[in-house]
């Protein structure tokens, strides 16, 4: 993983809005585009999230990127676009080349050579897969998407080619069916899903870093034993509204330097690149079960009086992935 401001994370994104509406039918039609990609900032210094908790501040310059299908000579070729909510598939696709051959060498990030991320854009379904490359470059997923609606499905990678970058890229997804739209997600600093709940505190800043603290209890006792889930003890996602860009940041310290505690606090710092409303999306592991719990917080933005509600029930977990240590920094994908 590399440094905030600098390319390096593994990618996902955000809904195009809070509130997307669709309609109702008997099937969904094309996805509405967002808006088009911000222009690449250069790449500012390293930030915080190393793992000594200190932090630094961001320049507003570090535009965030995500939406875009293509980036540095590099394709995401999402073989199947439209699936059947519900319904159990394999999602398909290839990273190409310029000259439009399926890349087949990777970089290794977090023990997995590549990362996907597939998010509604109702911001209520979130999944975290780590898909199986084929020896002709095609990547493979199964997943089922719970309702109907649009997606969006990012891949982290990193061609093992010289001078190659991390890069994020993104596309489409309809989950075809009946829909009907959800109320969007209300701010919220507690979350409970299965049994446990997590609680946020502190505040994510615009253009200077903050810490975020997640207290994580069980039947009302603390969590003092949470497990290495890809090598941390929590991962955390940000997601910002209107326009996909996607921050993924892991916590100060790991397991087993001799100083970081498993639970029940996890600590992360961050940077948001810019007022707004961010969905976190905070993986954690007990038991030998990974489970997502869900927030919505504003960034420079003063939360509407009496909107800490009660969180949607969190999405199914997906099953526990691979456990290899890596590093812990904190990345906006540019």
């Amino acid at each position: 993983m590399h440094t905030i401001g600098k390319a390096g994370a593994f990618g996902a994104a955000l809904a195009a809005s809070f509130a997307a509406a669709y309609g109702v039918g008997t099937a969904v039609g094309p996805v509405p585009a967002g808006p088009p990609p911000a222009a690449h900032a250069a790449h500012d210094s390293p930030g915080p999230g190393s793992g000594d908790g200190s932090g630094s501040t961001q320049s507003d310059a570090a535009v965030p990127s995500g939406p875009q299908s293509s980036e540095g000579g590099y394709t995401l070729d999402l073989r199947t676009p439209h699936l059947t909510a519900g319904r159990g598939a394999d999602l398909r696709f290839a990273i190409r080349d310029a000259s439009g051959r399926p890349v087949t060498a990777f970089e290794r990030d977090h023990g997995k050579e590549l990362h996907l991320i597939v998010a509604s854009r109702d911001l209520l379904t979130y999944r975290h897969l780590h898909p199986v490359r084929a020896a002709d470059g095609t990547w493979s997923a199964p997943v089922t998407l719970p309702a109907a609606g649009g997606y969006r499905v990012f891949a982290d990678f990193t061609p093992a080619a010289e001078g190659a970058e991390g890069l994020t890229l993104g596309a489409d997804l309809v989950a075809a069916g009946p829909y009907a739209p959800p109320p969007a997600p209300r701010p919220n600093t507690t979350a409970v899903v299965d049994g446990y709940t997590v609680a946020l505190a502190g505040e994510l800043r615009p253009g200077t870093s903050g810490e975020l603290r997640l207290d994580v209890t069980r039947d009302g006792r603390p969590v003092t034993d949470l497990e290495p889930y890809l090598g941390a003890y929590g991962h955390l996602v940000a997601l910002r509204s209107g326009d996909l860009a996607y921050l993924h940041v892991h916590p100060a310290g790991a397991p087993g330097d001799g100083r970081t505690r498993p639970g029940p606090t996890v600590s992360f710092t961050a940077t948001a690149p810019s007022a707004g409303t961010y969905r976190l999306f905070l993986d954690f592991k007990h038991d030998g079960t990974v489970r997502t719990a869900a927030f919505t917080v504003r960034a420079g933005e003063a939360a509407p009086p009496g909107t800490d509600l009660p969180e949607a029930p969190s999405a199914p977990s997906a099953p526990a992935h691979d456990d290899t240590a890596h590093p812990h920094q904190a990345v906006w994908r540019k």
